[in-house]
C-alpha cells in the first residue's frame, strides 16, 4: 500500500438532526476526487484507508459515518438517538460533504457495507459519480443479512453457538435480539451484547486461525457503537427493498467500475458480486483466490491497488 499521509484539510460537518460528521481530505489538493465509505456499518474510518490511494493523484476524502468514529453523537452512548441514522440519512450525508468540499463528480470507493451504501448512492446520482471501486462485494440483500448472522454458523458452530447463547432463548430473529439488548436500559446488558456480538463478527471475517482484529476492536466505547449501528441497519434490513441494489445497477450505465472480492469471502459470498458483474457491463470483477474478508490477506491490497491505480488519472 503506499505510504502512510496525514489529513491538509478536516472537519466537522453539520448534517442536520443535531449530528455532526467528521471529514477528512488527503493526498492532492488538486488531485481526482475519491469518497471512501466505510464498512460496519459503523466501523469509522482508519488511517489505512488512505493508503489504498497515490496521494500525488487522488484528492481522498473520507469520513466517519453517523454515529461512528469521530462523528457525534457517538452511538455508544446510550441517549443517542439512532432513528434519524438510516441509509438515507447516509446517502445525504454523502451529498452534503460533496457540495460542502465544492467537488463536481468523484470517484465512489466502499469496502463491505461501504459497497452497498456505495451503490446505492450511486444508483441516486450517478451524475455525480465517475468510476466505482468496491470491495469485499455486498449489495444489502436480505439474504446476504441473514447469512451473515444465521445461516454462516454452519461453518463456524462454535463461535455461531456462543453468538446464540448470548441472545434470550427462544429467539428466532438474532439481529433483532441483539438490537433490543444493545439498547437495554441496564449498561451492563448492553457491554455484554456488545462483547458477543463483536465476538462472532471478529471470528468470521478472516480465515487465516492467527488473524488477529486490529486494536481498535478492544476498546469498549468502539465495541459498543459498532454494534449497536450495525444492529440496528440490519434489524431495518438497511431500510432497502430485498434486491434494490441489484435491480437498479441499470442506472450506473456508462459508469467504470472494478469489483474486487476474496474467492473464500465467507461473510460476503462471491454470488453478489458475480450477479452484479453480470447485470453491469461497465463493471469488472476481479477474483482474488485464497482471499476471505479481510483486506489484510494476500492478494487484496495488491489487487485494490491495481483498480484504484487504473483510475488515477482518468478524467
Amino acid at each position: 500500500m503506499y505510504p502512510e499521509i496525514e489529513p491538509f484539510e478536516h472537519g466537522m460537518l453539520d448534517v442536520g438532526d443535531g449530528n455532526l460528521v467528521y471529514w477528512e481530505v488527503c493526498g492532492n489538493p488538486d488531485g481526482k476526487p475519491v469518497v471512501c465509505l466505510h464498512g460496519g456499518p459503523g466501523t469509522g474510518c482508519s488511517p489505512g484507508m488512505r493508503r489504498q490511494f497515490d496521494p500525488e493523484a487522488y484528492r481522498i476524502v473520507l469520513f466517519d459515518q453517523r454515529g461512528s468514529g469521530r462523528s457525534t453523537p457517538h452511538a455508544a452512548d446510550h441517549a443517542t438517538d439512532l432513528s434519524v441514522n438510516t441509509t438515507a440519512h447516509l446517502v445525504r450525508d454523502v451529498e452534503r460533504l460533496r457540495e460542502h468540499l465544492g467537488v463536481e463528480r468523484w470517484m465512489v470507493f466502499g469496502g463491505s457495507w461501504g459497497c452497498t451504501l456505495g451503490l446505492h448512492y450511486a444508483e441516486l446520482f450517478p451524475r455525480r459519480v465517475t468510476e466505482i471501486v468496491m470491495v469485499a462485494v455486498t449489495s444489502g440483500r436480505h439474504d446476504e443479512i441473514d447469512w451473515l448472522y444465521h445461516g454462516l454458523g454452519r461453518l463456524f458452530p462454535e463461535e455461531w453457538h456462543r453468538f446464540r447463547a448470548g441472545a434470550p432463548e427462544g429467539s428466532v430473529d438474532l439481529v433483532a435480539a441483539y438490537d433490543a439488548l444493545l439498547n437495554d436500559a441496564d449498561p451492563a446488558v448492553r457491554a455484554k451484547a456488545a462483547d458477543d456480538w463483536c465476538a462472532w463478527e471478529g471470528s468470521i471475517v478472516s480465515l487465516d486461525p492467527d488473524h488477529r482484529p486490529g486494536p481498535r476492536w478492544s476498546d469498549p466505547r468502539w465495541r459498543r457503537a459498532f454494534a449497536r449501528i450495525t444492529a440496528h441497519y440490519f434489524r431495518h434490513r438497511g431500510w432497502l427493498e430485498d434486491g434494490q441494489v441489484l435491480r437498479d445497477i441499470g442506472r450506473l450505465h456508462g459508469i467504470p467500475a472494478v469489483l474486487v472480492h476474496g474467492r473464500l469471502d465467507l461473510q460476503g459470498p462471491l454470488v453478489t458480486a458475480w450477479e452484479l458483474d453480470r447485470a453491469w457491463p461497465d463493471a469488472e470483477l476481479r477474483v482474488v483466490h485464497g482471499a476471505s474478508h479481510s483486506a489484510q490477506d494476500p492478494g487484496m491490497s495488491e489487487a485494490v491497488l491495481a483498480a484504484t491505480d487504473g483510475f488515477a488519472h482518468r478524467r
